[in-house]
């Protein structure tokens, strides 16, 4: 069997508004990708209007969908507002929020400024808070049901992991909230749920978590028990799983999809303390330069 094969009959999410934060690359775009070949209109947004718009035209050229680019930095609630806005405008309602939208770096704790750490509480927990928050607002108040909240965590969220400790405590909240309002707002007919990938690498992502030859030092295919990592399509079938009507009794489940990586040994980067210390400051030196250049 080919895992790297899509799941669901082609008009799975046909009719379906769905909104993707992070959705102009990476996993995000993946999902989109899927979610648009599935038939569903799809709004994504991040800071970076031109890559939404690239990114858009696209995936609209591959798959005959159509997809809204919105600018929104999902750390300021006034612009999730404005983005939930445009989407209605566009579409007419929205059915499903997938927060995907995020930010890591690995780095020892005690090197981090608090204004690093915030930055990525910021993106993590607070955005998915504000979107959350403007999403569940707007459909309690318009009383439309049906809904659902898809929220990308991370296994480390439960665990723990060393060296990306403000990622873990941001991710942690996520799926506290996942679960909190997995019972709470049942009643409005809205449902939430969350993924926990292990290691499905991106290009971007990847390259500034681990810059350089550390990706050939810590292969994070070795720590999986099933030897290899993650393939975009896998998570793309699972989110638009969740994201459909076929999971209509599944409500506040965090589904791990990571082959065993987690229950081999917990903490995706706590392999990192093999780390010398004159080799953390090449690693941030090389982080930095990345940003810059970006």
């Amino acid at each position: 069997m080919d895992y790297t094969k899509k799941m669901l009959r082609d008009d799975a999410l046909k009719g379906k508004t769905i909104v993707v934060t992070g959705g102009g690359s990476g996993l995000g775009k993946a999902m989109t990708r899927y979610f648009l070949e599935l038939g569903a209109n799809v709004a994504i947004t991040s800071r970076n209007l031109e890559k939404l718009e690239n990114t858009a035209m696209e995936l609209e050229a591959e798959t005959g969908g159509t997809c809204l680019p919105l600018q929104c930095d999902v750390r300021h609630y006034d612009q999730v507002e404005a983005m939930l806005e445009a989407t209605v405008a566009k579409f007419g309602k929205v059915d499903s929020l997938l927060n995907n939208a995020a930010g890591n770096f690995i780095s020892p704790t005690e090197r981090l400024s608090a204004n690093a750490f915030d930055t990525i509480i910021d993106i993590v927990l607070k955005g998915s808070k504000n979107c959350t928050l403007a999403f569940g607002k707007h459909w309690i108040d318009k009383k439309e049901v049906d809904k659902t909240i898809l929220n990308i965590v991370t296994t480390y969220a439960w665990t723990g992991s060393a060296y990306v400790v403000p990622s873990a405590t941001a991710k942690a909240g996520v799926l506290a909230m996942t679960r909190s309002l997995a019972v709470e707002w049942a009643k409005y007919g809205i449902r939430s749920n969350a993924i926990a990938p292990g290691p499905f690498p991106t290009k971007g992502a990847w390259d500034r978590l681990l810059p350089g030859d550390l990706k050939e030092k810590f292969d994070l295919a070795k720590k999986v028990p099933l030897k290899r990592v993650g393939e975009h399509q896998e998570l793309a079938n699972l989110a638009a799983y969740l994201v459909s009507d076929f999971s209509a009794y599944v409500n506040g489940e965090v589904i791990t999809i990571d082959g065993g990586e987690w229950l081999k040994g917990a903490g995706q980067f706590n392999l990192l303390e093999a780390i010398p210390e004159e080799m953390w400051d090449q690693l941030e030196a090389m982080i930095r330069s990345k940003k810059t250049n970006s």
